[in-house]
C-alpha cells in the first residue's frame, strides 16, 4: 500500500451543492491552475433546498465520500478544505470608508488591510441598525469597489504616498443557519475550513477575468435550488444577489406532470440534453417515452418565470438598468431556452447571453483525462482559485458557542469577536448598579451604583482579557459582567446632616441633631432617600426644638431670651447662638411658690435675734426663704470619668450630665470626619442628658 502524503500545498475545494457534492484537488502554478482530481457525488436524498442543508449528517457522508475517493486517487490525507455558500438569504451593504493617516505615508498592504477592515466593520454596523429579525448574520465576503488618495479615485493605493485613503466597499452577510450547517457537515467529514467565499464570487474568479470587469457584466449562477447573481463594473465586483428559484424548479415540475419520482424527474431533465427522446418508468411501473420537446414544452412557463426572476433581480441590483451582457455558468442554466428567455427579460440581444464554460477555461488544466471542461466545473475550480485571491483574509473563531468570522488585520483580540458576535459591549466591563440621584438644599448630588465583577474570559481553556489576542479556529468563552447593586443612602448619611448645631442653654453646651425635610416633610436620620428626591437640611433650629430635644417645659409668662435679645418658641437659632430662660418675675408668684414649698416641705423655724425693723430690708417671709435655700443647695462635686481612654475630671457642678464632657475635652463637633459620630457610655449608646458618675467609662468618635 502506498504512502498517504501531507495535503501539502495542494487546495481543495468542495462546492456543496443542493443536487450534488463536487470535490476538485489541484494546486496554481504561474497563471494557470493544475486540477489533479475531481469527484462528483448526489446526494442520496434531498439532504439540501435551495441552497439550505436540511440534513447536516447526510450532507456530511456525502462529503465524506468524496474525500475518500480523492485521497485514494492522489494518496494524499487531506485536512483542509475551502468551501463557498450560496446566498440564499443574501444581505448586501454598501459603505464609503476614509481613513486619515497621522502623516504622509507610504501605502503598504497592512494600510489597505487595515483600510478594508474599516470598512467591513463600518458594513456590519450598518447591517445590525437595520437587521430588525432575531436572525444573526455573518460576513461571508466583501469587495472594493473604488479606492480613493487624498480625496482622488485610483486602482491601486500599494506604494503611493498619501495622508489620506478611503474606498467603496460592498460587504455581504449571510444567515448563521447556512454557515454553520456547512461547517457542521464539513466536520463531519473530518475537514478544517481554511477559506470560505460566496458561490458567486467563487465563480467569478473563473467567467470573467480581470481584463472584462471594467465592462458592466453580470454573472448568474443557476445551481439547483438558487440562482446566485454578482455583476461587475469599473475593475471590480459591485454587488451580490440570489433567487431561491433554480434547476430543482423544473425537475419538479417533471415530476408532477410525468408521475415520477424526484430522482427520475432529474433523469429526464439531464437526458433531454443530448436525446431527443427519453424512456423512464412511471410510479405505477409502466414504462414511458417522452421527447425533447414535449419536456420543454412541459417547463416553458417554469424557465420564463425562474428567467424573469433573475432579470428583476439583475436590474435591481444594477441601478434599474438592464446590465451588458450575462455570463450563465451551472447545471441549471443548460437547459434549452433558459438563455434566450433571460435576455428577453433582461431587454438584450440574445448574443449577449451565454454559457460559459471552455471558454473561460483556458488557463485550467486537467490532470485526469476525459473531463470535460463545460459550466458544471466553473465554481468548483472557482472555489479553488478563490484561496489564492482570498489570502484568508478571514478568519473563523467560536464565541460562546456561536461560529462567527471575522476580518484578520493581524491585531484581532477578544473585544473584535464580541464586536462580530454582536455581543453587549457592557457585557465586558464591570456595571454599576442605579445611580441615586438627589438634591440638597438645591445643589444636585449623586451616588454611584456599586460595582460589578468584570466579565470572565477564556480562550481556549485559559484564562484571558479583552485584549487577548486571538488567532484562527480559538475557542472564546465570555461569562458576561454583572451589575453592582443600586446606590442606597440614608438621610443619616449626608455629610450636611451629620454635623451637629451646637448651641448654649444656660451657659451649658448643648449639641442639637439637624433637621431634614424631604419634599417638604420632615424625616429622620433613618429616612432612605429615593431618587430624585428633594432635600432640605436646615442650618438652624428654634427655641421650640431646643426644649422639646432637651424635654424642659416653661411656665406660661417665662421669658425667653436668644442672644440676650427677646425672644419665643419661634425665633431662629444659629450655630453658637445662646439661649437663656426665666420664670415670671411677678411677686405673687414668688410668693404663691414659697407658701407651696412651705405646704410641702414644712420647716422647723429657727429663732434668729431681734431686730430693728426699720434697718431690715427683708421681709420675714422672704428671710425665711432665704434661709431654707440656703439650707437646701447641693454642693459642688467633682467626678473623674474615662473619655477615649484618658482621665477626666469634671468639677464645679452638683451634678453633670453626657454633654458637660465638651467642655473638658478637645473635640471637633463642626467638621464632620466620618459618616456618624458615636457616642458611648460604659459600652451603651448615650444620651445626651444622661447623667453621668464617677468612674464612667465613655467613648466619643467619628466612624465611617
Amino acid at each position: 500500500m502506498a504512502e498517504t502524503k501531507a495535503q501539502g500545498n495542494l487546495v481543495f475545494g468542495l462546492d456543496i451543492g443542493t443536487r450534488s457534492v463536487v470535490g476538485t484537488v489541484g494546486y496554481r502554478e504561474g497563471d494557470v491552475f493544475i486540477v489533479h482530481a475531481q469527484v462528483v457525488a448526489e446526494h442520496e436524498t434531498r439532504a439540501m433546498l435551495d441552497g439550505q442543508i436540511h440534513d447536516i449528517a447526510q450532507v456530511g457522508n456525502t462529503i465524506t465520500q468524496v474525500k475518500k475517493q480523492l485521497e485514494k486517487k492522489l494518496g494524499v490525507k487531506l485536512t483542509d478544505v475551502c468551501i463557498a455558500a450560496a446566498g440564499r438569504v443574501l444581505e448586501t451593504v454598501e459603505v464609503s470608508v476614509t481613513w486619515d493617516l497621522d502623516k504622509e505615508t507610504v501605502i503598504t498592504p497592512e494600510e489597505v488591510a487595515g483600510l478594508t477592515s474599516m470598512g467591513i466593520e463600518k458594513a456590519y454596523s450598518s447591517f445590525q441598525e437595520k437587521n430588525q429579525t432575531d436572525i444573526h448574520f455573518y460576513c461571508v465576503g466583501n469587495s472594493v469597489i473604488r479606492y480613493y488618495l487624498n480625496g482622488y479615485q485610483i486602482g491601486n493605493l500599494e506604494n503611493h504616498k498619501a495622508r489620506s485613503i478611503g474606498a467603496d466597499m460592498i460587504a455581504t452577510f449571510l444567515p448563521d443557519e447556512v454557515v454553520d450547517g456547512l461547517y457542521k457537515a464539513v466536520d463531519i467529514a473530518g475537514l478544517r475550513v481554511v477559506n470560505m467565499t460566496l458561490e458567486p464570487i467563487a465563480a467569478i474568479s473563473v467567467a470573467i477575468p480581470e481584463m472584462y470587469r471594467m465592462l458592466n457584466i453580470g454573472l448568474v449562477d443557476v445551481g439547483a435550488g438558487t440562482s446566485d447573481i454578482c455583476i461587475t463594473k469599473d475593475g471590480c465586483i459591485v454587488a451580490y444577489g440570489m433567487i431561491p428559484c433554480a434547476g430543482d424548479f423544473l425537475t419538479e415540475k417533471i415530476a408532477k406532470n410525468c408521475l415520477v419520482d424526484f430522482n427520475t424527474a432529474e433523469d429526464i431533465k439531464k437526458g433531454i440534453e443530448t436525446k431527443e427522446n427519453v424512456k423512464y418508468k412511471d410510479i405505477m411501473g409502466l414504462p414511458q417515452t417522452i421527447s425533447r420537446s414535449a419536456v420543454l414544452e412541459m417547463i416553458s412557463e417554469e424557465t420564463d418565470q425562474m428567467t424573469k426572476l433573475v432579470a428583476e433581480k439583475f436590474k435591481e441590483l444594477n441601478g434599474g438598468k438592464p446590465v451588458s451582457a450575462v455570463f450563465v455558468v451551472g447545471g441549471g442554466g443548460k437547459i434549452a431556452g433558459y438563455t434566450q428567455k433571460l435576455s428577453e427579460h433582461l431587454g438584450i440581444v440574445a448574443e449577449r447571453v451565454a454559457i460559459r464554460g471552455e471558454e473561460v477555461m483556458q488557463k485550467i488544466r486537467f490532470k485526469e483525462k476525459g473531463i470535460k471542461k463545460d459550466s458544471l466545473l466553473v465554481t468548483p475550480i472557482g472555489i479553488c482559485l478563490n484561496y489564492y485571491e482570498q489570502s484568508n483574509n478571514f478568519i473563523y473563531v467560536t464565541f460562546n458557542d456561536e461560529l462567527i468570522k471575522i476580518y484578520d488585520s493581524g491585531n484581532l483580540s477578544v473585544v473584535d469577536a464580541a464586536m462580530h458576535a454582536n455581543f453587549r459591549n457592557e457585557g465586558l466591563f464591570p456595571r454599576r448598579g442605579k445611580a441615586l440621584n438627589y438634591t440638597v438644599n438645591g445643589k444636585v448630588a449623586m451616588k454611584r451604583g456599586e460595582a460589578g465583577e468584570p466579565a470572565k474570559i477564556k480562550v481556549n481553556g485559559e484564562d484571558a482579557d479583552m485584549h487577548t489576542p486571538i488567532r484562527a479556529n480559538d475557542v472564546i468563552v465570555v461569562e458576561e459582567s454583572t451589575a453592582g447593586a443600586d446606590a442606597k443612602l440614608m438621610i443619616g448619611d449626608l455629610p450636611e446632616f451629620r454635623s451637629m448645631i451646637v448651641v448654649r442653654v444656660e451657659g451649658r453646651k448643648i449639641l442639637l441633631p439637624r433637621i431634614a425635610m424631604v419634599n417638604g416633610e420632615a424625616k429622620s436620620e433613618f429616612y432612605e432617600i429615593q431618587d430624585k428626591d428633594e432635600i432640605v437640611i436646615s442650618d438652624h433650629v428654634t427655641v421650640r426644638d431646643v426644649r422639646e430635644f432637651m424635654d424642659v417645659a416653661l411656665p406660661e409668662g417665662a421669658k425667653v431670651s436668644v442672644n440676650n435679645e427677646e425672644a419665643d418658641d419661634d425665633t431662629e437659632v444659629y450655630e453658637n447662638f445662646s439661649i437663656s430662660w426665666k420664670a415670671p418675675a411677678n411677686k405673687a408668684a414668688k410668693e404663691e411658690a414659697v407658701e407651696e414649698e412651705s405646704e410641702e416641705e414644712p420647716e422647723e423655724e429657727i429663732e434668729e435675734p431681734e431686730e430693728d425693723e426699720e434697718e431690715s430690708s427683708v421681709p420675714p417671709a422672704k428671710k425665711k426663704t432665704e434661709k431654707k435655700k440656703q439650707d437646701t443647695a447641693a454642693p459642688s462635686v467633682s467626678i473623674t470619668v474615662i473619655v477615649n481612654g484618658k482621665s477626666v475630671k469634671l468639677e464645679g457642678k452638683s451634678s453633670y450630665v453626657f454633654v458637660d464632657i465638651f467642655d473638658h475635652i478637645d473635640f471637633d463637633l463642626q467638621s464632620v470626619k466620618g459618616r456618624s459620630l458615636v457616642t458611648e457610655v460604659n459600652g451603651k449608646k448615650a444620651e445626651y442628658m444622661q447623667p453621668l458618675g464617677n468612674g464612667d467609662e465613655i467613648h466619643v468618635r467619628w466612624e465611617n
